[in-house]
């Protein structure tokens, strides 16, 4: 069934959908000395502290409409932290012209449906390579959500929530509602790719690839950040402070750590079976 941005489906009764977006992201950074791998983690814990990822949280319930019923959250020692949400249906507004369109969503500055018996936890992995100086900080969200508005919704504002190299996100439809004559359907609105609810400034920013089921409505996107600015990567200096060779074995080192996350595979592994094929 196609449904159109000013459709709307008569249901036998509540939407029984559930809708699930895992947002995932990561930030990588050079750390040459263990003095320069513990300011960076007292970084991300600062930067990323439960106080502030549930402020994150807080304005993803607002952009889809939730009332937020219960807090847990917590500052993990060495590092990392978790939040997770219970969200219930929020306040009832005027149904939004484009809720079957797939367009970015809003920055959080209204509240737009409404939802019930639903989640957003986030938990966040700081990590560091024993040898090659990388450090890598991962924080993944889960916002699950039952009625007529998807969680991708709140895509664009997550984006802009997090400075990142590489991102993962993955959205499932699950379970059947009725319309009115008792069918079922197990969805209800049209989707291509995730990739069509990220503005188009920031899809340049970033190669990307799609893998969708469409039969099981499964969509996978993955990101990775075109242009590097070894600037970027750099904890507590700048580039002019390198010498050349150190210079392009750091971007060695950095490049195969986003490329690895990206693809899902250790480096020489890729290297191995190209040359097999």
């Amino acid at each position: 069934m196609k449904i159109t941005p000013e459709q709307r489906i008569e249901l036998h009764g509540f939407n029984n959908l559930t809708k699930s977006l895992s947002f995932n992201m990561y930030d990588i950074c050079y750390t040459k000395t263990k003095e320069e791998r513990e300011a960076y983690l007292e970084y991300i814990d600062e930067q990323y502290s439960a106080e502030r990822l549930s402020s994150i949280l807080k304005n993803v319930s607002d952009l889809i409409g939730a009332h937020v019923l219960n807090i847990a959250k917590q500052d993990y020692i060495p590092q990392g932290a978790s939040v997770t949400m219970l969200i219930s249906e929020g306040p009832v507004v005027e149904v939004p012209t484009d809720t079957y369109k797939e367009t970015p969503g809003p920055l959080p500055n209204n509240v737009v449906m409404q939802l019930d018996k639903s989640h957003i936890t986030v938990h966040t992995y700081p990590e560091f390579h024993p040898n090659e100086g990388i450090s890598t900080f991962r924080a993944d969200i889960d916002v699950s959500t039952c009625g007529e508005i998807s969680p991708l919704k709140a895509l664009n504002y997550l984006i802009h929530s997090f400075d990142t190299d590489i991102i993962t996100m993955d959205y499932r439809v699950r379970g059947f509602t009725r319309d009115r004559n008792g069918r079922k359907l197990f969805i209800d609105h049209d989707i291509n790719s995730i990739q069509n609810y990220i503005p188009d400034e920031i899809k340049g920013l970033y190669d990307m690839i799609d893998v969708n089921v469409y039969q099981e409505n499964i969509f996978h996107t993955k990101c990775k950040l075109k242009r590097f600015n070894i600037n970027n990567y750099l904890f507590g200096y700048t580039e002019d402070k390198l010498k050349p060779t150190e210079r392009d074995e750091i971007i060695e080192r950095l490049q195969t750590e986003m490329d690895e996350i990206f693809y899902g595979a250790n480096v020489p592994v890729l290297k191995k079976d190209k040359n097999q094929g």
